[in-house]
């Protein structure tokens, strides 16, 4: 039980270190991403900027003027291989260029990337306005562009690089939290358990003894009614509800004793462990319970394959499938069926008991299997029962190894799948 608590608290403090840090790695990517962008951004526009005083030079010889001046004031700040420069008039038409990058779009004033089909597949561009003094000194004219480009590509490298270290923390940070959460989940589930151990004990003990002065009541009540011409007439109903308390007191104590010592960290012995051929234990069962459905107008089938046998306590399972037997037939309208199918899957003994009763609703049934749990459907049906059944039937079907499982449709019925390993 505390075992699974534990695993669920790790796994849910780890989802919420792994979204923290996800978050912040994310914050991070972005955070450095931009800044990188910006830095290329400025070294490009400082490479416009110089290149914008030859701006007449280039208009009035164009390419020439380029090839012939061997220092310009750009020269030691350009990288032909990866960048280049633009020089375009007002209207957008081309002058002259110097580097590799060749670009096809019109200039845009500010920065912008470019996506293209063939290597670089990326380039960033800056872009200024060039004017002129005209004879409105408030109102220069324009005189053209000039578009600085380069390559991304040494972004992507950073970018990539970011991603494998953010990465590679991430998992290490996750590996480290991991180890720090097993700790934090052992000693906040250890008050816990504590305690539930200290409920349980209490249960057995208060279980334990409780059966003593339970049994003197019982005994007392019946000898009582033994003896009719010694009770007053109108004393008859009170002791038949005593009787009646006790025999539930004595029942629910029982139960909540089996229950404590089933949850023992080392269980109890179950007793002789003998082959129990199934068949007989609900052949058995239901030649017991047919008198109690016939009184309420239900209909008992079964479909039960011989030869199949289990190892365990026979005084267990009977329980067992008592249990579920009589949780179908009290749940079940009058002209309802109820069906105990026996059959075999693979190494396992399958053991269906199907009813058409009230159903459970979906959301209900991972909740059946608790204790004291009861639908308030159910519990307007059923008057005296412990809301002990279906948990004790779970420990006794886990405790021989197997397992039970519930499916139901409310208005339609429920079906209850009992799984035990046979005989091999």
């Amino acid at each position: 039980m505390f075992q699974g608590l534990r695993w669920h608290l790790l796994v849910s403090y780890l989802m919420v270190m792994a979204a923290i840090l996800s978050l912040f790695g994310t914050g991070v990517y972005v955070f450095v991403s931009r800044n990188v962008y910006l830095q290329l951004d400025k070294k490009l526009l400082t490479l416009a900027q110089a290149a914008a005083s030859s701006f007449g030079e280039v208009e009035a010889k164009g390419s020439q003027y380029l090839e012939q001046v061997d220092a310009v004031p750009w020269r030691d700040i350009f990288n032909r291989d990866q960048q280049s420069l633009e020089w375009f008039d007002a209207k957008g038409k081309l002058l002259a260029s110097r580097g590799a990058l060749a670009l096809t779009e019109r200039p845009k004033v500010g920065p912008h990337t470019l996506e293209r089909k063939q290597k670089p597949r990326q380039i960033r561009t800056y872009t200024i306005s060039v004017f002129k003094d005209g004879s409105n000194p408030h109102q220069p004219s324009l005189e053209g562009y000039i578009r600085a480009s380069q390559s991304t590509e040494d972004v992507k490298i950073v970018q990539n690089q970011l991603l494998w270290g953010l990465g590679t923390g991430g998992i290490i940070a996750l590996g480290l939290v991991s180890l720090g959460g097993l700790w934090l989940t052992q000693k906040a589930v250890e008050p816990v358990e504590k305690s539930f151990k200290q409920l349980k004990q209490f249960t057995a003990d208060a279980s334990h003894e409780l059966r003593s002065p339970l049994t003197a009541i019982k005994a007392s009540v019946e000898v009582m009614r033994n003896h009719p011409e010694r009770i007053h007439p109108k004393d008859a109903k009170k002791l038949a509800a005593i009787a009646s308390a006790t025999a539930q007191m004595s029942h629910l104590a029982e139960d909540l004793l089996f229950l404590a010592r089933t949850d023992a960290t080392v269980l109890t012995s179950m007793g002789e462990q003998i082959p129990i051929p199934l068949n007989k234990v609900l052949q058995d069962l239901l030649e017991l319970l047919e008198p109690f459905a016939q009184d309420k107008e239900i209909n008992l089938e079964s479909e039960l394959l011989t030869n199949i046998s289990v190892m365990g306590n026979e005084i267990q399972l009977t329980r067992l499938f008592a249990n579920l037997l009589e949780n179908a037939i009290q749940y079940t309208l009058p002209g309802g069926t109820v069906m105990v199918i026996l059959s075999k899957q693979n190494r396992f003994a399958i053991v269906n008991v199907k009813d058409t009763g009230i159903g459970i609703e979906r959301e209900h049934l991972p909740l059946v299997f608790d204790r004291f749990w009861r639908a308030d459907k159910a519990r307007s049906r059923r008057e005296g029962g412990t809301g002990l059944g279906l948990a004790i039937a779970q420990a006794i079907a886990q405790r021989h190894g197997g397992k039970i499982t519930v499916t139901s449709k409310v208005g339609v019925g429920s079906c209850f799948q009992v799984r035990l390993p046979v005989i091999s």
